[in-house]
């Protein structure tokens, strides 16, 4: 057994995100600030880089990726990334960053343990992150 999870990340951040937020995000996202002229994001010690997984994910199928795109006065994010257990307070510090940034209300993002079959629905309600956990359908519900 692992502890993994399946992350899944698609909003858009304001206009107004700082530099140090963009920043930050790109060093998640494995990339290189040093080309963008930005400022550098000061060392941290054992920091990982949660959104930098490419290719084929291990134990949630598919693939993993990330992409962050600069639109018309926005930054839009879409990631698909595993996330071991003891990382999960890291990723929801990062979590909570963007939704503070985010363009985007409502339905950003999905949390789910590798084994469940159903999700914990990340939402932003005013820069605030909510998990809404789904749950299969009572079935003796409907009669």
């Amino acid at each position: 057994m692992s502890d993994v999870f399946a992350v899944d990340l698609a909003l858009d951040l304001t206009p107004t995100a700082p530099r140090a937020v963009l920043d930050l995000l790109r060093r998640h996202l494995g990339l290189d600030d040093a080309d963008d002229g930005g400022d550098a994001v000061e060392d941290v010690p054992d920091f990982v880089a949660l959104l930098a997984g490419r290719g084929p994910a291990v134990r949630i199928g598919g693939v993993l990726m990330a992409e962050l795109l600069q639109g018309d006065g926005h930054w839009s994010l879409t990631a698909r990334q595993e996330i071991h257990a003891e990382l999960l307070p890291e990723l929801d510090a990062l979590v909570e960053m963007l939704a503070f940034h985010a363009k985007t209300e409502g339905f950003i993002g999905q949390l789910r343990f590798y084994e469940d079959d159903a999700p914990e629905v990340l939402l932003n309600r005013a820069g605030k992150v909510v998990r809404m956990p789904l749950r299969a359908a009572d079935p003796s519900a409907s009669q």
